[in-house]
């Protein structure tokens, strides 16, 4: 992601602390991930926008053969290597640009959880994820959900504009907002095969941290995610 999109600084250091047991990060977004994600054992994953590390952890000790984590953000890769520690190899760079320090073929597995809206080049980056995954390889990313967004900012369905989002309450998270069709249709165009689509909702445990958006995720989707096939 670009300077103006990545969590830097003290956004990123909280961002980093509230993932680790929030309502919508820990007990939505993460465990519908690793729905999709299934048996990972002996796989080689690569988590781009890896941010503070959440998931390329819960990775390794599903038994990933390897995690190789890619962030924009300073911060955000600190609370990440702490997390990991030498498990990971981790590699500063914005997915705006191409992942030239990635070899064809290397993995069999790529997650991109909640960074695609963020991320302009996303044909690029689609491109460059297809290059690295091999044959029958697996991609899965999530994705704030359209309907979420137009009840919230208002305006058209179809409107493609940035958005700010406020978090922490002094900072705001900028991302594209995008139409289903949109969405499905770049990742379809970039030659992936869409094999499930789910629209997360919090698990009990997401009970106990916040009651109040327990309940909004089981009236109303607010995010997407969706697991496609490298043919």
């Amino acid at each position: 992601m670009t300077a103006e999109t990545a969590y830097h600084g003290e956004m990123g250091e909280q961002f980093a602390a509230q993932a680790t047991d929030s309502a919508y990060n820990a007990h939505t977004e993460r465990p519908a991930m690793r729905e999709l994600a299934g048996e990972v054992r002996g796989l080689r994953v690569l988590d781009l926008g890896c941010g503070a590390g959440h998931l390329a952890a819960e990775f390794l000790e599903r038994g990933a053969e390897g995690v190789t984590g890619v962030e924009g953000s300073a911060s955000l890769l600190a609370a990440a290597r702490e997390r990991l520690g030498d498990r990971a190899v981790l590699h500063r760079h914005d997915l705006e640009e191409p992942l030239t320090f990635l070899h064809d073929g290397t993995f069999d597995l790529a997650v991109m959880a909640l960074v695609y809206h963020h991320v302009e080049a996303r044909g690029q980056l689609l491109a460059e994820i297809r290059r690295v995954l091999r044959p029958g390889g697996t991609l899965l990313v999530s994705t704030s959900h359209p309907t979420s967004d137009w009840t919230h900012f208002g305006g058209s369905y179809f409107a493609d504009d940035r958005v700010r989002l406020p978090f922490g309450g002094k900072f705001a998270l900028t991302y594209r907002r995008m139409t289903l069709e949109v969405f499905l249709g770049e990742l379809l165009g970039a030659g992936f095969v869409l094999e499930k689509l789910i629209e997360p909702r919090a698990t009990q445990e997401a009970r106990r941290v916040d009651p109040r958006r327990y309940d909004k995720t089981h009236h109303q989707p607010l995010f997407l995610a969706v697991r496609l096939r490298r043919p």
